[in-house]
């Protein structure tokens, strides 16, 4: 034995059995799943840029009264806010559960029996690209694997003809970019496959996935013949997960020529359901979701951008900017769920709804002084999530933050009670699913992490 395939045996290895592609997809989930799977799988819609919860989800009346006050406070003396701004937006008590709900997300409310959201909400950096990688990844740097290549190590794939875990993004450019979705020190076939859905043609989303020049029966023969000089390759080298990952991609590359065709198609749904999600980018990458959702797509993640290709980095005339973000993806996010529940898909299937953090209950000022274009800065120690379906209790309003939406007071939920508390509706324990790297094991949540019980169905 070589010193190489010594260390690869005794250190670098299997983990913690949670490898379903080497080990079977059900042999790793019996192992991990202590208890019943309420969901097995997971659309993730991220506001990327940091919506402002107390003009979504976190009603603050209080901030009325404080109006022009500045903050207190060391982390909060900042030379360019001019004090507390109250939201413009009327709050309203919505459903038979009377959540309240924002005006600007009225489609939303009208469903949030439907959802769950936790208004207590923390993270560690109010700055984009930490928080973008610490909800992502669970860690404020760009080593750590995605939590959806965590949720498909774990799980493995429902339809072994498309990947397990897709990302889809409206437009390219998305802060951090790759490091968001990377499988990082796991094996190479839990990489996200990434799709930029600004073209919907189909031959655009997943293309060069047709051969021009062979019939299927010869690439079949084709593909028979690489694989087994993989095989060979493989033999050789005990454990090259890269290799072997490799040889699942081919396999699965080969197999979308006509899953992908068919399930990335969205001109397949009626013109109703096209209207209901909306003719902007994200109403149509959401419709994307629903049908990769349908076809047993394990994990997708959707990265929002709006028609304008702004995020919701609203750092001046927030009110108009908020507004316009609002009015695009609650259309969008309330098909997905309404859409998801017609087809009674939505109770196995766990939508969540979140930025990266929140913005300030106090006003940034605009770069040329102008009151009426104040924005809101970043804000992590108080924000908002939305959760929808997958186990999760319906029509509920989870923790609190304090009278102005400063920090979160009651209740609280770190990013990593939110990544434990997926994994547990996943059929996960957090704590067993390790992969071992460098002498170590690691997990998704590190060594942090509690389930937050109080959102369970």
């Amino acid at each position: 034995m070589t010193r190489r395939e010594a260390l690869q045996r005794m250190s670098a290895g299997f983990g913690a059995i949670g490898l379903a592609g080497m080990l079977g997809s059900q042999t790793s989930a019996a192992t991990l799943q202590p208890f019943t799977a309420r969901a097995k799988r997971v659309i993730f819609l991220f506001m990327n840029g940091g919506p402002s919860h107390v003009d979504t989800f976190d009603p603050k009346p209080a901030l009325k009264k404080y109006e022009g006050q500045q903050p207190g406070g060391k982390l909060y003396k900042m030379p360019k806010t001019s004090g507390f701004m109250p939201s413009p937006f009327e709050f309203r008590r919505c459903g038979q559960s009377g959540v309240e709900v924002s005006e600007t997300l009225p489609k939303i409310g009208s469903i949030i029996d439907d959802c769950c959201v936790i208004r207590s909400m923390h993270t560690d950096v109010p700055n984009h690209e930490p928080a973008l990688l610490m909800m992502n990844t669970g860690n404020n740097q760009p080593i750590r694997p995605s939590l959806g290549s965590w949720v498909q190590y774990g799980l493995g794939s429902e339809n072994e003809n498309l990947p397990g875990f897709v990302v889809l993004r409206p437009a390219p450019g998305i802060v951090v970019g790759p490091a968001l979705w990377s499988n990082s020190f796991l094996p190479a076939e839990y990489q996200a496959t990434s799709v930029v859905t600004a073209d919907m043609a189909v031959s655009k989303l997943v293309a060069n996935v047709q051969n021009p020049n062979l019939s299927r029966s010869q690439q079949r023969r084709e593909i028979d013949f690489i694989q087994r000089l993989n095989h060979l390759h493989a033999d050789r080298r005990n454990q090259d997960f890269n290799l072997e990952g490799q040889i699942k991609a081919m396999e699965t590359a080969y197999r979308m020529q006509s899953a992908a065709i068919d399930t990335f198609d969205i001109s397949k749904e009626s013109v109703k359901t096209r209207e209901m999600y909306g003719d902007t980018p994200f109403g149509r990458t959401c419709l994307l979701a629903r049908r990769l959702a349908e076809a047993g797509v394990r994990y997708t993640s959707v990265y929002y951008t709006s028609s304008g290709n702004q995020p919701w980095d609203t750092h001046s005339n927030h009110n108009v900017g908020h507004s316009k973000l609002c009015a695009d993806s609650d259309q969008a996010t309330s098909a997905l769920i309404m859409d998801l529940k017609q087809r009674g898909l939505l109770d196995d299937t766990l939508v969540v709804w979140t930025g990266e953090f929140g913005r300030t209950p106090y006003a940034q000022e605009d770069k040329n002084k102008d009151p009426g274009k104040r924005g809101r800065d970043h804000h992590h120690t108080a924000f908002c999530t939305l959760l929808a379906g997958g186990g999760v209790r319906g029509g509920l309003a989870y923790g609190t933050s304090d009278e102005v939406g400063m920090n979160a007071v009651e209740n609280k939920v770190h990013v990593h009670d939110l990544h434990a508390t997926i994994l547990h509706l996943l059929g996960i324990d957090h704590e067993k699913l390790t992969y071992r790297y460098a002498g170590r094991d690691f997990r998704l949540t590190d060594v942090y992490g509690k389930i937050v019980n109080g959102i369970l169905a």
